[in-house]
């Protein structure tokens, strides 16, 4: 039985997030939904995978061991790949507790299903799986049983609403307790059985790791600079780097080379992104290659304690959550004292700067502010966005290049800029 992950129609609901990755290479703890079931599957079935074809390429060439957009066998169990996989739902899995043609529905949504291949392909003459599947056709094709306590990515925000639950299930597999690296003598770790440094790491002059109420861990090869603090369940990806007198607490994920500054809570930074500089950022989900300049601030409560509201293609969307700050799609950028409202959703490759407070809305590939925007240039776009790259060590391949490409013609069709 080959068992795929997929992507469905819901995706086109999680933009920008998901404009330059599959919907299972979201982040909600310090991993990724892919990672957390290629974890909790434990080698007991060979995961292959199903995404939006302008993004198979890339991904392919980035794991280059994955079945991808392939059907290799009749017998197929399809799992969803919004799904935030957990002990509960990597048991169901291992033990093979799908019966042949059923759908396993929680509410709207197809989780499992266990189906023939030929329901997979399209019917217009081609041999290809569509770029999302349409669930509630599949279902009806097939019988259909309730099932209920899994958690699932519906909602923009959902990122950051699991975000804190995840991240101390995440942590179950650290092992804490365990001092590796060169830690400065001066440097402070309070209850040391709940901190995590690994090899190669460095902790530095007068940082301080305080784990009394939380974890704290830093991956391999991080850098914890000169009086910076992390407490209350942080996690420092190998290779990142909280800079000189950061202030990082409560409920916090750098992704692998990341840079991480100031005063951040409650916040989500995918690999790759660069928040080094001093402003407050809270409740917020960067995605990879963002960039915030210095003394950027993000609201993420408002003056009257009511629950947030985002601005999403136009439509308006009850989160039902208190603090929200900012959702960054990739290689956007913010200029130097930058500001942003509470639920600001910002598009792939936006260029953000001037006074006041930009709109809780900003396009993809826009360019401006408070004041307006303009299209950017998708050329000066590119070229901008490999300099990036290139100053991490990382080469834009021509995969991602037509991928990037591809997002920024297609937000071309559907946005207006003013």
């Amino acid at each position: 039985m080959q068992i795929l992950v997929f992507e469905d129609t819901r995706v086109r609901e999680l933009g920008p997030l998901v404009n330059l990755k599959p919907v299972y290479g979201l982040y909600t703890g310090f991993r990724s939904l892919r990672e957390k079931f290629e974890l909790l599957m434990r080698g007991g079935g060979k995961l292959t995978y199903h995404l939006r074809r302008y993004l198979a390429p890339f991904y392919a060439e980035q794991h280059p061991e994955c079945l991808i957009n392939r059907i290799e066998e009749r017998d197929v169990l399809l799992l969803n790949g919004r799904i935030v996989c957990d002990e509960a739902a990597a048991r169901v899995i291992l033990e093979g507790a799908f019966e042949p043609g059923k759908a396993y529905m929680q509410g709207q949504n197809l989780l499992f299903a266990r189906v023939d291949s030929s329901l997979l392909y399209t019917h217009d003459g081609g041999d290809f799986m569509p770029d999302l599947f349409d669930t509630s056709t599949l279902a009806e094709k097939l019988v259909t049983e309730t099932v209920t306590g899994f958690r699932v990515i519906d909602n923009l925000w959902d990122v950051i609403a699991f975000h804190a639950d995840e991240l101390l299930r995440d942590a179950e597999t650290l092992e804490l307790g365990h001092i590796d690296g060169d830690v400065h003598p001066s440097a402070a770790i309070v209850n040391p059985s709940n901190v995590y440094v690994g090899p190669g790491a460095v902790i530095r002059a007068g940082a301080v790791l305080d784990a009394d109420e939380g974890f704290v861990a830093v991956g391999s090869g991080a850098i914890v600079e000169p009086q910076a603090v992390l407490m209350q369940n942080v996690f420092l990806a190998p290779w990142s780097r909280a800079k000189i007198g950061s202030k990082i607490f409560s409920n916090v994920a750098v992704g692998m080379a990341s840079k991480v500054g100031g005063e951040v809570e409650d916040s989500l930074i995918e690999p790759f992104a660069n928040k080094q500089h001093d402003g407050f950022l809270g409740h917020s989900y960067l995605s990879s290659w963002c960039n915030l300049g210095a003394g950027t601030n993000t609201s993420d409560l408002k003056n009257n304690y009511s629950s947030i509201t985002l601005h999403i293609n136009g439509q308006f969307y009850k989160t039902g959550l208190q603090f929200l700050g900012l959702l960054m799609g990739d290689h956007s950028k913010s200029s130097i004292n930058s500001m942003f409202n509470t639920g600001t959703v910002v598009g792939t490759g936006a260029n953000i700067f001037g006074g006041g407070f930009p709109p809780k809305e900003v396009s993809s590939f826009a360019w401006g502010g408070s004041e307006g925007f303009e299209r950017y240039d998708v050329e000066k776009a590119v070229a901008t966005a490999k300099k990036v790259m290139e100053r991490r060590k990382v080469t834009m391949s021509s995969n991602y290049e037509s991928m990037f490409r591809f997002v920024a013609g297609r937000e071309e069709t559907f946005q207006l800029f003013v």
